[in-house]
């Protein structure tokens, strides 16, 4: 049975699963895994959901404060084995939803253009394509989205 649990960063099974993350991401980066990485430091993340299937850590996701109304998405991850059974779309939308609690109006996040699974699935979720920011903005092989939470009140 699936369930879904919100923590933090210091939540171990939230670092194991981080740890399997990089070293996905070390092989499909490649040369451009470090300076990825450089931004992907989980310290601060005081907004962490972790999905359990049958007590065990399967996958995980996170969100930071971007600005006054977004949220950037951070460290999503799904094992291997657990993949296609919508585990990945059930972390998303709490993280989306938890973000609306705290007043939040749009999460962003940053993908790989090499990660073609996680840009189909951003896409499926309703994320659209937004000009690369921040640290990405100059970077070829990145790929930012965007989606809209909720209309602004006022």
């Amino acid at each position: 049975m699936l369930s879904i649990k919100r923590s933090n960063s210091e939540n171990i099974h939230f670092e194991i699963l981080v740890s399997q993350l990089n070293s996905y991401l070390k092989t499909v980066d490649g040369e451009d895994h470090e300076f990825y990485m450089q931004y992907n430091g989980i310290e601060s993340l005081n907004n962490v959901v972790i999905a359990y299937e049958n007590q065990l850590p399967v996958g995980c996701g996170a969100f930071k404060k971007f600005n006054s109304k977004s949220v950037e998405l951070k460290r999503m991850f799904t094992s291997p084995e657990y993949r296609n059974k919508r585990i990945a779309s059930k972390i998303l939308k709490e993280l989306e939803t938890w973000a609306e609690e705290l007043g939040y109006t749009s999460c962003i996040l940053e993908t790989g253009k090499r990660q073609i699974e996680a840009v189909e699935f951003y896409q499926k979720n309703s994320y659209s394509k937004i000009e690369n920011f921040g640290q990405y903005r100059d970077v070829d092989n990145s790929i930012c989205f965007e989606k809209q939470l909720k209309h602004e009140k006022g």
